[in-house]
């Protein structure tokens, strides 16, 4: 067995490097077809139901809105009710004819199958689910004044995504809809300072990659990696006092915007800022490069602010 190994280490990094010289024109001209039939077959979401989590602000608010300007039917989902109210009043002005609320948590199993029965008495169907829900983390690990704190990262961001999808999915099948799943930069380069928030949007990545081919053809996914966009979730204290001269944020409506057309045109993956993918691009080629700006940037601009704290 040891030399079967051996064998391969020596023979396919070689190997590898001649498929890919021989396959990558081929497969940048297969992707440039397959982009352009995406961009001319556009799915119309007019009368289509669309279940969003986090829906009371941020991300999940303004992707309710570009769904209604096309005529979608709404399942705002999130644990401000009054605020859900006010998202849902916005969202029929701008163009949706029915808008239920259902205020929860999504960590709660319980609660997520409430989101999924109520969508459906109402409307009969589910066509996207829209995972948003997410909260943020700004703090050292070692300060966590105990680890169990770190836990409603985790509860939040992955297992409150997994839960609803899990009560979601028979009827996924039945409508041949699609998940939409609001994961990070930080799921493929971690961030430092937000380190269970990193490892929760990792395990996104992967858990609704691999979902994808356990459901596919019946149900599409798409995997979002926005960077640093301007809500208050994702512009914490830290940033806001300190770091507007060298942090870059992105404006939420044209995150929104990029999210709602990616979906539409049905992209598998979709980054925004778009400019983002190059990042990631230099972190699988190159991983120490990426290190070494993060590492100093953490030292010379993050860390001391985080003495001051």
């Amino acid at each position: 067995m040891d030399m079967i190994h051996i064998i391969l280490d020596i023979l396919l990094p070689p190997l590898t490097i001649i498929f890919l010289f021989l396959f990558y024109p081929i497969y940048l001209f297969i992707k440039l077809l397959n982009c352009v039939r995406k961009h001319l077959c556009v799915e119309n979401v007019a009368g289509k139901v669309v279940l969003i989590t986090g829906a009371s602000s941020g991300i999940g608010e303004h992707v309710a809105y570009e769904y209604a300007k096309k005529g979608a039917y709404l399942a705002l989902v999130a644990r401000r009710e009054d605020r859900l109210h006010l998202v849902a009043e916005t969202s029929r002005r701008l163009g949706s004819r029915d808008v239920i609320t259902i205020p929860g948590d999504v960590t709660k199993i319980n609660d997520c199958m409430k989101f999924i029965n109520e969508t459906i008495s109402h409307f009969g169907k589910v066509d996207h689910l829209i995972n948003n829900a997410g909260v943020p983390q700004t703090v050292l690990f070692e300060s966590f004044s105990q680890i169990q704190d770190a836990h409603p990262i985790m509860d939040t961001n992955f297992w409150g995504s997994t839960y609803i999808t899990y009560y979601a999915i028979p009827h996924l099948r039945k409508s041949k809809g699609k998940i939409v799943v609001i994961t990070s930069a930080a799921a493929k380069i971690a961030i430092p300072v937000a380190t269970i928030y990193s490892a929760s949007k990792a395990a996104l990545l992967r858990f609704y990659e691999a979902l994808r081919i356990e459901l596919n053809p019946d149900i599409k996914i798409t995997i979002v990696f926005p960077g640093l966009i301007s809500t208050d979730m994702t512009t914490p204290e830290i940033i806001k006092r300190h770091g507007s001269d060298f942090i870059i944020s992105e404006s939420v409506n044209r995150c929104t915007k990029a999210i709602f057309q990616g979906v539409c045109r049905g992209e598998e993956y979709i980054e925004t800022p778009s400019w983002i993918k190059w990042f990631f691009l230099v972190k699988s080629v190159c991983p120490e490069v990426i290190d070494s700006i993060f590492n100093y940037s953490f030292l010379h601009f993050i860390k001391p602010y985080f003495k001051l704290e």
